[in-house]
């Protein structure tokens, strides 16, 4: 017998117990009704942390930018040295044997052109000296020898023969006398100098060493008293307002070269500074040993920082390529990783992982994570990214 027969049978004498049996029932039936509603699940409203939804006021101070592709071109590194304008250096040397008696040079010091580097001692130049002042004493000797003569003639005591030998021995004294003068000048002598020889016949034994370009000395091989010959380098003078940077490029990069375009030179001394240089020499010829061809830039170096034999990177340009970058600031960095906002919706944004590339002129290559044609922040996904952090915490 169920529960329902007997709650019948107990209360089926009376019409009272009926009722009440009934109204039990009733209540029974209800409160199992309200039992089924307050069991049933909820379903919870799933929210995405990456989409963040930003007010009207936050994003008037945003910016977008659409993902496409710009020209880039990589960089190619290649070592090199910096080196002495080989047209702005001088090799110094004396011009004549002698003993060094003075030297006014130090090794670093800025000279001027003509300015005197040395002093010596040389017998040489007193011989040669010796022998200018005896021609130019010929000279007057054989003037007047001419001069007698032609008088002489006129007067019938001599023939015309004779005048005309007299004549040849003054040109050939005139012609011993101007090749002691330019045997004086080969030896360093100057022509304010060779003339007052001429006016005074006191013999000087002292020759300078001069040098013949301005710049500073960055070679000195001589001491007081040593001797010296004409063959032999005592200074070496260059301007260093302007320097070589020389290197070699592997010959399979070599139709990046184009002589008169610029290229970047580093500087790793000089906390890798760059500077501009431009392109003035390409070899025509290939190293058989390393397979590189010499090339040559010229660097300005007005205030002097750079030095001969500094160490350098010369950075070539390579061929333009078609890439997809997005602007720099539109980079969002969190937990070494990177990330962009990409818009859904108007004021709509989802953050999205990325790979990056290069760099190039405030932007940046995109490796993976954007297509072309995609709208993301540029400037103000900072605030876009605190805005989503915020929400997050709510």
């Amino acid at each position: 017998m169920t529960a329902t027969s007997m709650f019948a049978n107990m209360f089926s004498n009376s019409l009272p117990s009926k009722k009440m049996f009934l109204a039990l029932f009733a209540a029974s039936f209800l409160l199992a009704g309200c039992n089924s509603k307050e069991e049933a699940p909820v379903e919870a409203k799933v929210v995405d942390p990456n989409i963040v939804e930003i007010t009207e006021q936050l994003a008037k101070q945003i910016q977008l930018h659409t993902a496409g592709n710009i020209e880039m071109r990589g960089t190619l590194r290649v070592p090199g040295t910096i080196q002495v304008d080989e047209q702005r250096m001088a090799r110094i040397g004396a011009s004549v044997t002698g003993r060094i008696k003075d030297i006014e040079a130090t090794l670093g010091q800025n000279v001027k052109n003509g300015q005197v580097l040395a002093t010596l001692n040389s017998t040489e130049l007193a011989q040669n000296q010796l022998v200018y002042i005896k021609a130019s004493q010929q000279i007057g000797l054989q003037s007047k020898a001419v001069e007698r003569a032609r008088l002489l003639q006129e007067a019938d005591v001599i023939g015309a023969a004779e005048l005309q030998r007299r004549e040849a021995e003054l040109s050939a004294a005139q012609a011993e006398l101007n090749a002691a003068r330019d045997q004086l000048l080969v030896l360093g002598m100057s022509e304010s100098a060779i003339n007052k020889l001429t006016q005074t016949g006191q013999i000087r034994s002292y020759s300078n060493v001069v040098s013949r370009i301005s710049g500073t000395v960055i070679s000195r091989k001589v001491n007081l008293g040593q001797v010296v010959q004409p063959a032999e380098e005592l200074f070496i003078i260059a301007d260093l307002s302007h320097v070589w940077v020389v290197a070699e490029i592997p010959e399979q990069q070599i139709d990046l070269i184009q002589v008169d375009e610029e290229v970047v030179v580093e500087i790793p001394a000089l906390g890798n500074k760059q500077y501009k240089a431009k392109l003035i020499y390409e070899g025509d010829v290939v190293n058989p040993e390393t397979r590189t061809v010499t090339v040559r830039s010229d660097l300005a170096n007005d205030n002097r920082e750079i030095k001969p034999d500094m160490l350098v990177s010369m950075l070539i340009q390579s061929h333009p390529e078609q890439k997809l970058a997005l602007p720099l600031q539109s980079i969002v960095r969190e937990n070494d990783t990177t990330y962009v906002y990409v818009q859904l919706a108007p004021n709509k944004f989802r953050l999205r992982e990325v790979e990056l590339g290069q760099e190039h002129e405030g932007m940046v290559t995109i490796v993976n994570g954007v297509s072309e044609g995609e709208i993301v922040v540029a400037d103000g996904a900072f605030h876009v990214n605190n805005e989503r952090k915020r929400k997050e915490l709510e």
